[in-house]
């Protein structure tokens, strides 16, 4: 017997296989990747306000309105089918706010040519956070008005979106005169105003997850 003939079924076999193999491969590499959808229920239960603790879905950020660095009213309108970067800050702050709005400014630049991606931050002190020094704050690091909002606006409103809506800040409080929170946190929000995502804003590592899952937004919207 020649040990080198080929058997009859060899060449169905291997076609077979390959066959096999390139559908595995296929459906492996075509499948698209998918980011989560947040909802109070999926973060610690010091982020979230009593009266929301146990919602399970369809969470999204409540309408908003708050006045940029140009004096301009902004609204949910403004980030209407956008994805965008949410943040909290002060331009007081000397300690994690220049390095996350540095970040920011990175973001924009990144994205700048991307009109579905926007930025978006709240002054957690928007009583001395006036629009003459937010537009000067804006300057200084270089915020294209139709690609970042800096805003101020009602203390309490601001404070409630963060803790109802964006669920940023750990410590409770009212909104009220001696209310403040501080957070690092860079909130991601897609074009149906769900969080998809939460970052540590001063953290390089995180910032580049961040980038990656903004790129999966971009490619589905």
């Amino acid at each position: 017997m020649n040990p080198f003939k080929k058997s009859k079924y060899s060449f169905p076999a291997t076609v077979f296989f390959a066959v096999a193999i390139g559908a595995l491969l296929y459906t492996m590499y075509s499948k698209e990747e998918k980011l989560p959808v947040f909802n109070p229920t999926d973060f610690n239960p010091l982020l979230v306000d009593v009266s929301m603790q146990g919602s399970t879905e369809n969470h999204t950020v409540t309408d908003f309105e708050l006045i940029n660095q140009n004096g301009k009213i902004i609204t949910q309108s403004d980030y209407e089918n956008k994805i965008y970067v949410a943040d909290f800050f002060f331009t007081r702050c000397p300690s994690i706010c220049p390095i996350m709005t540095n970040n920011m400014e990175k973001l924009q630049q990144l994205f700048l040519e991307d009109k579905k991606v926007m930025l978006l931050s709240m002054s957690v002190t928007p009583e001395m956070d006036s629009i003459p020094v937010l537009k000067k704050y804006a300057d200084k690091n270089g915020a294209i008005d139709a690609k970042w909002n800096i805003t101020t606006g009602d203390k309490k409103h601001i404070y409630n979106l963060a803790r109802k809506s964006y669920f940023a800040v750990v410590n409770e409080g009212d909104g009220g005169l001696q209310d403040f929170i501080h957070t690092s946190n860079f909130i991601l929000v897609d074009t149906k105003k769900q969080i998809r995502g939460v970052y540590d804003g001063t953290n390089d590592q995180e910032i580049q997850r961040l980038i990656h899952d903004i790129k999966v937004l971009t490619k589905k919207s």
